[in-house]
């Protein structure tokens, strides 16, 4: 695995496509909903339902995590789900691109989750997810986009934070947010891991939505200066992992059922992080 510092110089040369927050695609793809719209009805949706947290019994516990299912197909997430179940997860995160934006890949999605008695389980919205009207179909489903919830160990507790990469950017008002909860909380916790769906940084050239350069040197300080110890993405459907500083950034396989490098993100927390891509 080759070190991100010996890269960060290129990549940055690389972030030539722009933001889809910026790209004028509300007419191809109907209603591209705002990220600050987005950020304020998330922080609407947190402030009538009760902060997220998890207790397990002794100091070990593991989270999956997926991304890009694009539903249609619902055989991968079914196994996704299944395995998650069968395994006692602490949690489940769907890190964006669920779906292709349409309603009724929504209702499919939908339909295919588990009881909340069986699994708990967090999403978040990807650029797809926000096509054709999507993230008013998300919300109605999901409701929040950003936010963080807590696991509690028998001896620590751990901290993972959610954010609204969909559309590119984290937009000024989701940035500020994310800035407070770590000055806030982090202190607070062992761990710090970000999910979000948009991938930070590329290690091969891509015309998938890349952030703003500015936003990524002001992420990539945060992360250094709040000893954020991983980034989980999506969004770019082929796997990567890469360390810099002290936060190991990981890219996730996509989920769909056409794939054939279909596979989820096995986090296992105990003294250290580790972590595992899981083929199906």
């Amino acid at each position: 695995m080759a070190n991100l510092n010996r890269k960060i110089l290129v990549i940055l040369l690389m972030f030539s496509v722009i933001s889809c927050e910026k790209a004028d695609f509300k007419g191809l793809f109907k209603a591209y909903s705002d990220v600050n719209e987005r950020f304020e009805q998330s922080m609407e949706w947190n402030n009538t339902h009760p902060q997220a947290i998890i207790n397990v019994p002794g100091n070990a516990y593991e989270i999956n995590a997926m991304g890009d299912s694009h539903v249609g197909g619902t055989k991968n997430l079914d196994i996704l789900i299944e395995e998650s179940i069968r395994d006692n997860v602490a949690a489940t995160v769907f890190v964006g691109d669920l779906t292709t934006g349409h309603k009724k890949d929504y209702d499919t999605f939908a339909a295919h989750l588990p009881r909340p008695d069986s699994l708990t389980y967090f999403a978040i919205a990807g650029n797809h997810d926000l096509y054709f009207d999507g993230w008013q179909y998300f919300y109605d489903i999901f409701g929040s986009s950003t936010y963080y919830f807590v696991v509690n160990t028998s001896d620590t507790t751990d901290l993972f934070i959610c954010l609204d990469s969909g559309g590119g950017t984290l937009g000024n008002k989701q940035l500020d947010w994310f800035k407070n909860v770590l000055q806030n909380e982090r202190e607070k916790h062992r761990y710090c891991v970000v999910f979000t769906h948009v991938n930070l940084f590329r290690m091969h050239p891509t015309t998938s939505t890349n952030p703003f350069v500015e936003e990524v040197q002001v992420l990539t300080d945060l992360f250094l200066r709040y000893n954020v110890n991983m980034v989980v993405t999506g969004h770019d459907h082929k796997r990567n992992t890469d360390i810099l500083g002290n936060t190991t950034h990981i890219i996730m396989d996509d989920l769909q059922d056409i794939s054939n490098h279909a596979s989820y993100l096995k986090l296992s927390i105990d003294e250290n992080i580790s972590y595992k891509f899981i083929d199906i």
